[in-house]
């Protein structure tokens, strides 16, 4: 049993289980609205790394605690640890701790961000995100690692970075997994996207009601667990080449050139990185769009 393990649940910020064939693993600051710090990163990637190495996982289910799904970065709580270091997994890089500027920021999220988002969408096993209320920034980057989105009719889904003169989130795969127009309209604007809308455009797999959210979820990974393990990974590996294919890869590389520019123009000319932003200001920012609209 490791460290992780045998700390208290309410200490972990990642708990896994099986139930049959399918390995659910769950984001578990429910206090902070599941904000993912490294430690969660690091935490999930372990996660995982377990389930495709359990031959009895069939497929895996992405869960958060609480409430939401997940409500981003952190970027306020207690729990911040942007100037930790851990284990690099992703990408062969430095560690960001001892550097300073661009060659911090651009070493840190290389790894905790775009590289461990693309490392677990090459997962072999299939995967589906369990969305419930908020999927915010980095949310949507968890969720869109995923091979199924299933959402209950209360989840919402958002990307305010713009506001903070950044183009998107680090994982930019908005023009894929909708359509450009409303990719655009979900940046330019930065309104929450209701789950209708959301599988409307193509994002999200079923809405159901809150409810019955979990039920769907578990149907749904029982009925591929009765594939193939190696056919379901062919296929997974099929659709990801004809997606990179039609630019996804490449599109990333260029928006997160893009994304850190936004960062250095921001902490030259602003406050800080994130122009003077924290959690609850895009909160409440997106808070009084929801209420005009």
């Amino acid at each position: 049993m490791s460290a992780a393990e045998s700390r208290p649940a309410e200490e972990q910020v990642v708990t896994y289980e099986t139930r049959g064939p399918v390995a659910v693993v769950t984001v578990n600051r429910p206090e902070y609205r599941n904000a993912q710090n490294s430690k969660v990163t690091y935490a999930l990637d372990a996660a995982f790394t377990r389930a495709v190495d359990d031959d009895d996982v069939k497929a895996i289910v992405l869960a958060g605690s609480g409430e939401h799904f997940s409500g981003g970065h952190d970027i306020g709580t207690p729990g911040r640890d942007i100037h930790e270091s851990f284990e690099r997994k992703a990408v062969i890089m430095w560690d960001h701790t001892d550097k300073q500027g661009v060659d911090s920021r651009l070493a840190r999220e290389s790894e905790v961000y775009l590289g461990m988002c693309r490392r677990w969408r090459e997962i072999p096993k299939p995967m589906i995100a369990m969305v419930q209320g908020a999927c915010i920034a980095g949310g949507l980057m968890l969720a869109w690692s995923c091979d199924f989105i299933v959402a209950s009719e209360d989840a919402f889904f958002s990307d305010p970075v713009v506001r903070m003169g950044i183009p998107g989130v680090e994982f930019f795969a908005h023009p894929w997994v909708m359509n450009p127009r409303a990719a655009k309209e979900f940046l330019y604007t930065g309104d929450r996207f209701g789950a209708q809308r959301a599988q409307q455009l193509g994002m999200v797999n079923h809405v159901v009601p809150r409810q019955e959210l979990e039920s769907t979820v578990f149907a749904l990974a029982e009925r591929i667990s009765a594939m193939p393990r190696f056919g379901l990974a062919l296929a997974k590996k099929a659709i990801n080449q004809a997606e990179d294919l039609q630019g996804m890869r490449s599109g990333m590389d260029s928006v997160f050139g893009l994304h850190h520019a936004a960062h250095a123009h921001n902490a030259e000319v602003d406050a800080d990185s994130l122009a003077g932003m924290d959690a609850r200001a895009v909160r409440d920012a997106g808070r009084q769009v929801a209420g005009s609209t």
